[in-house]
């Protein structure tokens, strides 16, 4: 079974990479609408998290077309990046642009120090890849998690390093990720806009908690690596351009910030480009599940053990205090 889905993917892959791009994507954009008004399960996802983040500006009709709309972005984003994941780097510097390199650092660029950015599945996500044709000197490094599928697992996995990123799974790779950091020259981009399991901290995304990546301030913490957001929009059809943010800071007063606090600067980042151009963003994902039992009991540990630091320091700070 593994072998037959790794060859249909393979020579699916191989008949799209063939067409024109803009036939590719129209195909993507009609294969949005059906999926739009067949799987009912998504499309329910979809507009419910369009309504409780952006809803209250919004009429019940514009929250649809949104919806709608980012039902045909998405199936521009999947056929379309195995299209450009063929196309060479004169033709995709013809399709995308990169705005924000001001905003690193020029000392960073000059020395190739390595750079960690948080990144999200906007537009057609997967031209992250070819970033690193804008910024010379440097590799891009990239995660991802297998599928379930071996098969289909290992055709995504020959798509994604025809763009020459060094793609580490994120469960089995994780020492060679390592290694791979301790070299200067780098860029690594972690998905950061997604639920990360039960261990994950809660923050707000939209004014809501939600379970939170804190990857993208783990590895810059750890590695001394400036900290971006990079965002991929579409700016017409076949045209996208990937917007970097300004650095998110990991020190405060000579001091180093929290993981958490740094977290909350990516996801009210990140926040902030769905905002921009709402459409663009995977409103499919059940980005905000309910806290789990076993989440509860986390939360209310750390608070346990917060207060207790402060009754602690609060004692030492009292005079009368034996």
């Amino acid at each position: 079974m593994n072998t037959f889905l790794y060859v249909f993917a393979s020579v699916f892959i191989r008949v799209v990479s063939l067409l024109p791009l803009g036939l590719v994507l129209f195909a993507g954009r009609v294969f949005g609408t059906l999926a739009w008004w067949l799987d009912k399960r998504h499309r329910r996802v979809a507009i419910d998290n369009v309504t409780e983040s952006m809803g209250s500006g919004l009429s019940p009709a514009e929250i649809h077309d949104i919806a709608r709309e980012n039902f045909r972005r998405l199936g521009e984003c999947y056929l379309g990046s195995i299209k450009t994941a063929h196309l060479s780097d004169a033709a995709i510097r013809k399709v995308l642009t990169l705005e924000g390199v001001e905003r690193i650092r020029p000392e960073v660029l000059d020395a190739r120090t390595n750079i960690v950015f948080a990144i999200g599945h906007f537009g057609n996500f997967e031209l992250n890849a070819r970033g690193s044709l804008f910024t010379e000197g440097y590799r891009l490094i990239g995660t991802y998690r297998a599928l379930r599928q071996p098969g289909l697992s290992r055709a995504m996995d020959e798509l994604r390093r025809r763009s020459g990123v060094m793609m580490f799974e994120r469960r089995s790779d994780a020492d060679a990720l390592k290694e791979a950091m301790r070299e200067g020259g780098k860029m690594l981009g972690l998905l950061a806009d997604q639920h990360a399991g039960d261990r994950a901290p809660r923050l707000p995304f939209f004014g809501r908690e939600c379970s939170t990546s804190t990857a993208p301030a783990i590895f810059a913490r750890r590695y001394g690596c400036p900290l971006h957001t990079a965002v991929c929009y579409r700016v017409g059809f076949g045209r996208w351009k990937i917007e970097i943010g300004p650095e998110i800071p990991l020190e405060a007063d000579g001091k180093k910030r929290s993981i958490e606090d740094i977290s909350r600067d990516v996801n009210a980042a990140l926040e902030a480009a769905v905002k921009k151009d709402p459409a663009n963003w995977f409103w499919v994902h059940r980005r905000w599940k309910p806290i789990s039992k076993i989440q509860e009991k986390r939360q209310a540990a750390r608070r346990d053990r917060a207060e207790g630091k402060e009754g602690r320091s609060s004692k030492l700070q009292n005079p009368n205090f034996k």
